[in-house]
């Protein structure tokens, strides 16, 4: 698995994730906040699986090894 997720990526996926679990726990969203683990679990790991299909990269570093 090569890592496709950048820096500046990983950041707005980090704190998209924290709104989203903020927003489900505290606010209007319930369930449906849990939804902020996705962005948050892509943001760690380095790697989106969709951004393949789209052929999307942004990692400077995308060819080496997660």
């Amino acid at each position: 698995m090569t890592r496709n997720v950048g820096g500046v990526d990983r950041m707005l996926r980090i704190v998209a994730g924290v709104v989203l679990l903020a927003l489900g726990a505290f606010g209007p969203l319930g369930w449906w906040g849990l939804l902020g683990l996705v962005p948050l679990g892509t943001a760690l790991v380095g790697f989106c699986p969709v951004y393949p299909l789209l052929g999307v990269n942004t990692c400077p570093m995308g060819k080496r090894a997660a």
